[in-house]
């Protein structure tokens, strides 16, 4: 129960990273928001899971590419759990997976413009109270995609390497007010978002790994609650991969 009396939200909660992120939180004793933008069946799932548990947590609406959306979010929040201690960003749009020379100019701003909404505007309605409070901690789901690309990624790539650029802009401009920001960069991990992959290239992607196989959601969930945890206080502006060693940096 290292985070007992914190509380997060986590953006897109509902599915994937999110929902594992959104559990092992509240296992560690946080009270969570599950933010979701239209699975609100899965997100009041993730939430009766939480609670069968003993945790406490909440589903709240909100697409956190729109900033009137994202205050409503945060108002409703304070409400129901007070200040967020412990912001999760991990919304984001679809991947458009074409080569570089079939992609329009519609869809690459699409991604790279929506993806840094959905990081920036949580960000922001986050840090008033945390300032206030002199207290915070901010983490990013990026991708190692960011650092490594990979074909038919580019606007995956590009988008992600923004909100690497965000986040640590993040943690040196937020750093003198106590709050820290990070980065988790996760490899190839088995979630719905991935379950199009044909086997064989996962199999392919495990067998080049370190470790020999590819991620879990619980595996980038175990390195968000321990940034979470006030024992890695001293630790900011960092990007750490989720990978099973395929990407070093």
């Amino acid at each position: 129960m290292q985070l007992a009396g914190k509380t997060a939200l986590v953006t897109g909660g509902s599915r994937g990273i999110g929902a594992a992120c959104a559990r092992l939180l509240a296992e560690r004793g946080a009270a969570v928001v599950v933010n979701y933008h239209q699975s609100k069946d899965v997100a009041l799932k993730v939430v009766a899971d939480i609670t069968a548990a003993g945790g406490r947590a909440v589903a709240l609406p909100g697409d956190v590419r729109d900033a009137e959306q994202v205050d409503r979010l945060f108002t409703a929040a304070m409400a129901e759990v007070g200040p967020i201690d412990i912001l999760v960003l991990n919304a984001g749009p679809a991947v458009p997976w074409k080569p570089v020379t079939e992609l329009t100019q519609a869809e690459f701003e699409t991604k790279v413009l929506d993806e840094m909404r959905s990081f920036f505007l949580p960000a922001k309605a986050a840090m008033a109270s945390m300032i206030a409070r002199r207290s915070g901690c901010i983490i990013g789901i990026s991708s190692g995609l960011s650092r490594y690309p990979a074909y038919g990624f580019s606007a995956h790539t590009t988008s992600k390497s923004g909100v690497d650029g965000l986040m640590k802009s993040l943690a040196f401009e937020l750093g003198p007010y106590g709050i820290r920001v990070n980065t988790v960069a996760p490899g190839l991990t088995r979630t719905d978002a991935t379950a199009h992959m044909p086997e064989a290239q996962v199999t392919a992607i495990a067998g080049m790994t370190p470790m020999r196989r590819v991620g879990e959601a619980a595996d980038v969930a175990g390195i968000v609650a321990a940034l979470a945890d006030d024992a890695t206080g001293f630790v900011s502006g960092a990007y750490i991969p989720v990978s099973g060693g395929i990407q070093m940096p």
